[in-house]
């Protein structure tokens, strides 16, 4: 492997990393902590794991949520990743905005660079291209895997393998996919897979080509060994946007994002390393669009995910690092509501049997096609809200009622509007007004609230694991991600070539 310890550079760049400084009220600096020396060999197994639109908000309400199912104490049940040893506090703004989109925070956190929303590792100016953690670790000789739960050529994991002005130019995201040489893809599908216009050479075949094995059947994945060599493992079942559905959604026998991750440790574990990217990216779907149980869940989900990553760090525990971080937070989701004041009650959200997204497509929709605007009424749909969501009509204070019934003649218009000049926006964010409007009344019930349906510039928690992981305490930019992965992959030579 072409590892070049460039002791000197490695020594000037722990340095900076290692010794942070408090600054005090009165604006003096406390004289830096001692740095402890670096060790000299690379960490040799990387994971990255992302949850987007997670931050401590999504994390604690998982946490609260897996008490409450258990008992009623005031306590919380920590995941397997908040167990870890280290963890700090990352800030997420980008090059021209306090809150973030995830091309830009992807950016951050793969190439150490800022730019602008909506660019996925390329300058502000949009004409110098970044490279990638991934694509270092590559040239030194590790095998990549890059995982996600919603399409691969999502903002996410396309900012481990893609430089493009605009994310919405997902066929070239996709493109630069199957020309990245890197050794495993799997989870999402491809959300223009012959281009916008549906006019390109297809996406799948132009992988194959480049000598990827293709699999999108279960049986076909769970039988997949390293001499396969390079593959793009699509999930079978493809719920919105050729995303895997959310993890209350998932069906007996559908793989779950664990599934991927497993399985990519199986396909990439070699002597000389490997460097895994994983994206939760559901739970920023969900948190778009409020839904917490959707939300809780995927986290739920997330963390198994993750624990894939930690029983392959207990057999390795010299060699191994694992990062858990978000790109930002969305939502503004809090822990409280005005109409609960002081109280939770986190086990309501157990009573929700799916996401919002099922709900459209399984109730709201099947109604809506089979029933004119004029002869639909909510008691038509009430029975089915109960079943989904536990929610009683009659249970409803009049004011909720009234909400429900405006909500539900928007949805039977088709009046899914965008308009904040009319308040439609600040009250459905664009979604089914009917079925956002039974999630709002959900959460609240729950002591959930939400302030957006968008981004929030709030930092992000960053926890670590394993070999190197010391470097990731403290409250740093999510940028500095990027160089203290290089530094524990001893990557920094490669990086001054840049």
């Amino acid at each position: 492997m072409n590892r070049n310890k460039g002791k000197v550079l490695a020594a000037l760049l722990l340095a900076l990393l290692l010794l942070p400084t408090l600054v005090f009220a009165n604006g003096q600096k406390e004289a830096p902590a001692q740095a402890q020396p670096m060790e000299q060999t690379a960490a040799k197994y990387v994971f990255v794991f992302i949850g987007d639109g997670m931050s401590m908000t999504q994390i604690n309400s998982a946490e609260i949520y897996a008490n409450a199912l258990a008992n009623k104490d005031i306590r919380i049940q920590q995941l397997g990743f908040t167990r870890f040893p280290v963890s700090g506090l990352t800030t997420t703004y980008d090059a021209s905005s306090f809150i973030t989109d995830s091309a830009s925070s992807g950016t951050a956190i793969a190439s150490g660079n800022k730019t602008l929303s909506g660019v996925i590792n390329m300058d502000t100016g949009k004409t110098v291209a970044f490279t990638t953690i991934a694509e270092l670790a590559k040239q030194a000789g590790y095998k990549v895997g890059v995982i996600s739960n919603v399409s691969l050529d999502h903002a996410t994991p396309a900012s481990f393998y893609a430089k493009v002005p605009s994310r919405s130019n997902m066929y070239d995201i996709a493109v630069q996919l199957t020309q990245s040489g890197f050794d495993y893809f799997g989870g999402g599908g491809f959300a223009q897979p012959t281009g916008k216009n549906k006019d390109q050479p297809d996406v799948i075949g132009l992988a194959k080509a480049a000598g990827y094995t293709y699999v999108n059947d279960p049986a076909a994945f769970r039988a997949l060994t390293p001499a396969a060599g390079k593959v793009l493992a699509v999930n079978a079942t493809l719920q919105d946007s050729a995303a895997m559905p959310y993890d209350m959604d998932r069906q007996s026998g559908d793989l779950s994002l664990a599934d991927y991750v497993a399985k990519g440790i199986e396909l990439l574990d070699n002597e000389d390393g490997f460097f895994m990217a994983v994206e939760s990216g559901k739970i920023d779907w969900a948190c778009h669009a409020n839904d917490a149980a959707a939300s809780i869940n995927d986290t739920l989900a997330f963390d198994r995910a993750i624990a894939k990553a930690v029983a392959f760090y207990e057999q390795h525990p010299e060699d191994t690092l694992i990062i858990v971080t978000g790109d930002h937070e969305t939502g503004g989701m809090t822990l409280g509501f005005a109409g609960t004041k002081y109280s939770t009650f986190f086990d309501r959200i157990g009573l929700q049997k799916g996401s919002f997204v099922a709900f459209d497509q399984q109730v709201l929709k099947p109604y809506k096609t089979a029933t004119s605007a004029a002869a639909a009424r909510l008691a038509d749909l009430m029975p089915q809200v109960e079943a989904w969501f536990g929610i009683k009509f009659a249970d409803l204070a009049d004011h909720e009622k009234e909400q429900l019934e405006r909500a539900f003649q928007r949805s039977m218009g088709n009046e899914v509007e965008r308009a904040v000049q009319e308040n439609t926006y600040l009250m459905y964010g664009g979604y089914e007004p009917f079925t956002v409007k039974v999630i709002h009344i959900m959460n609240q019930y729950a002591g959930i609230g939400w302030t957006s349906y968008s981004h929030t510039g709030v930092p992000v928690a960053t926890f670590a694991l394993g070999k190197g992981a010391d470097l990731f305490g403290g409250y740093y930019d999510n940028t500095d991600i990027f160089r203290k992965l290089t530094a524990v992959m001893r990557l920094e030579t490669l990086v001054s070539r840049r």
